[in-house]
C-alpha cells in the first residue's frame, strides 16, 4: 500500500468536515485538536482555544480508557476535530481515533490553512465551551 491509498482508505473511514461546517460545529460542544508540533505552531501561528496535543500523544491524550488520557476525554461520545497544517496528517490521526472508538472523531478538509484562509481564526475563541474547557484539560 502506498502512502496515498492509505490516506485514501483512512478517509473513507469517517466523514470529514469543512472549515465552513466548523462554527456550528464548536457551537453543538466539538473540541479541535491541533496536533502540529510546536516548531510548526510557532511558525505558522496557533489557533487560539484549540487544544494542542502532538500526534505522537493524540490516542493516548484522547481516548477515555487511557491513564494518560486529559480531563476532557470524558467518554467515545466527545465530538473530536483534529487539525493540522493542511489536512493530510490530520486524516490519519481522525482515522485512529475513530479505530479506537471515538465514533464522532474527523479533521477538517484544508486544515489550520484553510481555517486562515476563511478568516476564522479566532472561531474557537467564540464557543464559552472551548474557553473554559481548555482552561481545565491544561489545569490537569
Amino acid at each position: 500500500m502506498t502512502i496515498d491509498e492509505m490516506l485514501e482508505k483512512a478517509r473513507d473511514s469517517y466523514r470529514r468536515m469543512y472549515v465552513f461546517e466548523l462554527e456550528d460545529a464548536i457551537a453543538r460542544g466539538a473540541m479541535i485538536v491541533d496536533i502540529r508540533p510546536q516548531a510548526q505552531r510557532d511558525r505558522e501561528g496557533t489557533l487560539p482555544g484549540a487544544l494542542a496535543i502532538e500526534r505522537n500523544v493524540l490516542e493516548w491524550r484522547l481516548d477515555p480508557t487511557s491513564d494518560a488520557r486529559i480531563a476532557l476525554a470524558v467518554d467515545h461520545d466527545v465530538e473530536w476535530i483534529v487539525i493540522c497544517s493542511e489536512g493530510y496528517t490530520s486524516s490519519l490521526a481522525a482515522a485512529a481515533l475513530q479505530e479506537l472508538g471515538l465514533h464522532r472523531a474527523t479533521d477538517l478538509v484544508g486544515g489550520y490553512q484553510a481555517i486562515r484562509s476563511a478568516g476564522l481564526l479566532g472561531v474557537a475563541t467564540r464557543s464559552r465551551h472551548l474557553v473554559r474547557d481548555t482552561a481545565a484539560a491544561a489545569a490537569h
